[in-house]
């Protein structure tokens, strides 16, 4: 399993290669999308947001938004440790997070969640190649992680290890 500084420095070294990818597709927007969601991902919404970890720390004061996900996951658990929905997790979990915060700020004058749902709608219409050259960033830095944690399946959770278990005498 690498530490977080190997994490963070093949993050560093990786992103701007991985966004060059998308030039002949997207041009310099699509480079900036793809590499800048890469260091996103690799940086703030790292598979190991369920630890105390550097990720962790460095959202600052707003840590705070991820103290029910970390309790709620075991680390290198199915939903934070495993290609796809562990990405996918974590981005329902923030947006999740931001509906309920602008539900709580709303009698304080804040901004209604349909506006915010209608900022996303709008950009998909508008963005979408640029989107997915994002979405596929944020996987991949996960990729990377998960890779280099050893493998990129997580632990299999102890009921299935269980019921896998060969039943009587193994000869």
């Amino acid at each position: 399993m690498a530490s977080g500084r190997t994490h963070d420095r093949a993050t560093w070294i990786l992103a701007l290669p991985f966004g060059a990818l998308w030039w002949p597709w997207l041009g310099l927007a699509g480079v900036a999308a793809a590499g800048g969601a890469f260091l996103l991902g690799g940086l703030l919404l790292s598979p190991d947001l369920d630890t105390r970890s550097n990720p962790t720390r460095r959202w600052g004061p707003l840590r705070l938004l991820w103290w029910p996900y970390r309790r709620l996951l075991r680390h290198r658990s199915l939903l934070s440790h495993s290609p796809l929905l562990g990405t996918a997790g974590r981005l329902i979990y923030l947006a999740a997070t931001l509906l309920a915060i602008c539900l709580l700020l709303q009698p304080l004058g804040g901004p209604p969640p349909q506006q915010l749902l209608a900022a996303c709608g709008t950009l998909w219409q508008t963005q979408r190649p640029l989107v997915v050259a994002a979405l596929v960033g944020l996987e991949a830095s996960s990729w990377l992680h998960l890779i280099q944690d050893g493998d990129p399946m997580p632990k299999t959770p102890r009921l299935l290890r269980r019921w896998r278990r060969p039943r009587g005498r193994v000869r």
